[in-house]
């Protein structure tokens, strides 16, 4: 049977991610879209070009967010980021094929990172309920006290993720954020945003609140220098931001300053160089966004 001519001549209609922001799915105020390409340079689909008006409503998301999720229990969060490992090992494959479309590599390369990210939720899932125990300290002191020194979570942190490893590396700035009870605003890489849109859609149905996670696409560039100046944003994370050339990491670290905004800086690489992000991470990645608390309390006769 011969095949319809109008259905064999017909226009693909690429879909248009929106962001993620409080939980839901808006455009982009600006109206804005670009188009996302594979790395062979296919079409893809289109992206929303998140604007600072974005920014700022992510931030605000985050910012209602924070007071529920650093009062949940250790254990609680723990379950929670599990629950997402669990969902993402449950869509492997569509993680896979976004991964190989985006990084150009094989099918069995883009599994391998999946599979290496859902291990790295689980990893920070297992340090939800331990951090305390191991950075934390009872201090000894000259007097009838007890001192202890405990780790809170800063507040909102802004991240701006990896340009390159669009899954695995997204996840090792995102992960250790929430898992300390943080939220977060994250400006997903430019060129492949699709993973990270798909791991909204993850979030999205998990266990994790509305607006503990805010994914903005869009240009690092155009949205660091309001993120880093902004007053409700309480750290600011550069470690995926090795490719980003303007503004400089110093002009974002000068941004930041003006209102006291911690800053971690990418690791000592080359220009354009990112982290090996297939190694296991170091405790910093969480104690960065952290802050500790001492508290003296006089002992009982």
């Amino acid at each position: 049977m011969a095949q319809d001519p109008v259905v064999a001549e017909r226009t693909v209609v690429r879909k248009t991610y929106k962001l993620y922001v409080g939980g839901k799915f808006p455009r982009s105020e600006s109206g804005r879209t670009y188009p996302v390409t594979g790395s062979d340079g296919t079409l893809l689909a289109q992206a929303a070009l998140a604007s600072r008006k974005d920014a700022r409503d992510a931030v605000v998301a985050a910012r209602s967010a924070f007071p529920g999720w650093s009062s949940a229990t250790a254990y609680n969060r723990g379950q929670v980021l599990y629950r997402v490992a669990e969902m993402l090992e449950g869509r492997t494959a569509q993680f896979a094929e976004l991964v190989a479309q985006a990084e150009g590599c094989s099918d069995a390369e883009a599994r391998a990172q999946v599979a290496a990210t859902v291990d790295r939720w689980v990893w920070y899932a297992g340090w939800t309920d331990k951090l305390a125990q191991v950075v934390g300290a009872a201090n000894p002191v000259a007097g009838p006290f007890f001192n202890l020194s405990v780790p809170e979570p800063t507040g909102v942190v802004a991240v701006l993720a990896p340009q390159r490893s669009s899954l695995l590396g997204l996840t090792s700035v995102v992960a250790p954020v929430v898992a300390t009870g943080c939220t977060c605003v994250v400006v997903t890489s430019l060129e492949r945003p699709l993973p990270a849109v798909a791991l909204g859609e993850v979030l999205a149905t998990s266990d994790l609140p509305g607006g503990v996670v805010n994914l903005l696409t869009g240009s690092a560039a155009e949205l660091g220098p309001w993120l880093a100046a902004h007053r409700d944003v309480d750290a600011l994370d550069l470690t995926g931001a090795a490719a980003l050339t303007a503004p400089t990491w110093g002009d974002l670290e000068a941004a930041a300053a003006d209102t006291l905004t911690r800053v971690r800086r990418p690791d000592d690489l080359p220009d354009g160089a990112e982290p090996d992000w297939t190694a296991v991470p170091a405790l910093a990645r969480m104690t960065g966004v952290m802050e500790t608390k001492t508290v003296w309390h006089p002992k009982g006769r």
